[in-house]
Parts: structure tokens; C-alpha cells; sequence
């Protein structure tokens, strides 16, 4: 079987299905496109015309969980368990790890006004995840499918981190510690360009945000 995966560079959903490729030791061949300028074919292969796409010997796989769950089943070493109510819990936070995804997008796209509002609400995202995380990785000591999921989250931490003290963490040092251990993991650390956050960087300053502000100002400082 030959895998293509069509990405682009900042997008999460597109890590989590290189994520899982890497982990499971999978070659392919890898096509990043302009999201804001796409190739004519894209749309034949992206019905919803996202990314990413995966072709698998000539059929056009979309969703990233639909790829990542799929590359898991035809490959050993499952990231999901074989308990199906245990399996389906952590499907069920794979999904909130992209209504996490969303709650970024709202907080880094929030005007002055809205920005507090939206920062609480992605702390609380956070909070409710850490009961939840056994550690060192969110299902024990094995890297899972929801460690899959939420390696791109956290990612994008490291730049706000860098533009103020936004206390997204604060008092979770196991999601804290849980975030550390996934960044420290070549498949996770690997699964972007080397420029991803200059890119992220200069994607948050275009933004007419009060992140977008503060980001602004960062690279003028």
C-alpha cells in the first residue's frame, strides 16, 4: 500500500495523523499545500476542502480521526485499547481534544473585549481534561491514540508562552507534566516543519486580535 498525506503546515489535524504514521512506522510521501490558494485537484480529493487527506492506494481518505483510527487497524501495535467502553472513552477524548483545538481558535482570534472570556474558557478545557490523565501519558505508561490528539493542543502553547503568562495550566501540574512528556517525544516533536513557530508566529500576527496584538508587539520589541 502507498500512503500520500496532503498537510499543511500549521494545521493540528494534519500533525495527528503524522503523528500516527510515525508511530507506527508507516512511509509516505507527504504534499503540503497553500490553504488560502488551493490546487485545482484538491478539491476532486477533499470533499469538505480540508486537510488533510490521506490517499491509500488510490482512495481519498478525510477527517483526521477517520485516517488515524484507520492507519491504527492495518498496522500492529493498536494506540487504542481492545476494551470497546475503554476504546470508546478515548475516542471520546480525541473529540475533546478537537473542541480544545476550537477553544484556541476562539482565544487567539478573540477581540480585547472577549479575550478574557475566551482565555477562562480554554483554561477550563484544560482543567476538565486532568482528572482524566493517569501519566505519564493520558492512559498510563503507554503512548496512546489520545496522546496523538493532544500532542498538536499543546503545541501551540509553546508560542503563547511566549507572548505573556496566559495561565492556561495553572494548578494542573499533572496536565503540566503530561504536556512536557508529549513534547519531548520525537514523533510529536518531528511532526511539523523546523519552522512552525516563526510560521504560528507570524499566522497569530496577521490576526486582528488581542493575541494578535500582543504578538505584534512581541516581534517588534
Amino acid at each position: 500500500m502507498t500512503y500520500h498525506l496532503i498537510s499543511h503546515h500549521l494545521c493540528p489535524y494534519v500533525q495527528r495523523a503524522v503523528i500516527v504514521l510515525s508511530e507506527k512506522g508507516i512511509a509516505h510521501e507527504r504534499t503540503y499545500i497553500d490553504l488560502a490558494d488551493k490546487p485545482g485537484w484538491f478539491r476532486e480529493v477533499s470533499p469538505l476542502g480540508k486537510v488533510p487527506v490521506l490517499q491509500a492506494g488510490g482512495v481519498a481518505l478525510f477527517e483526521s480521526q477517520v485516517i488515524a483510527e484507520y492507519l491504527d487497524e492495518v498496522t500492529e501495535g493498536a494506540l487504542l485499547p481492545e476494551d470497546a467502553l475503554e476504546r470508546a472513552r478515548q475516542r471520546a477524548w480525541c473529540a475533546y481534544a478537537s473542541e480544545t483545538l476550537n477553544a484556541i481558535a476562539a482565544f487567539y482570534s478573540a477581540p480585547a473585549e472577549q479575550f478574557e472570556e475566551k482565555r477562562a474558557r480554554l483554561a477550563e478545557m484544560f482543567a476538565r481534561v486532568a482528572p482524566e490523565v493517569e501519566g505519564p501519558f493520558f492512559a498510563g505508561a503507554r503512548f496512546g491514540m489520545v496522546d496523538a490528539a493532544w500532542g498538536p493542543v499543546f503545541r501551540y502553547l509553546d508560542v503563547f508562552d511566549a507572548l505573556g503568562d496566559f495561565r492556561l495550566l495553572d494548578g494542573l501540574p499533572g496536565v503540566a507534566a503530561w504536556r512536557e512528556r508529549l513534547a519531548a517525544r520525537a514523533t510529536v516533536a518531528q511532526a511539523v516543519p523546523e519552522e512552525y513557530p516563526a510560521l504560528l508566529r507570524r499566522f497569530l500576527c496577521r490576526r486582528p486580535s488581542e493575541l494578535g496584538r500582543r504578538a505584534r508587539a512581541v516581534e517588534m520589541a
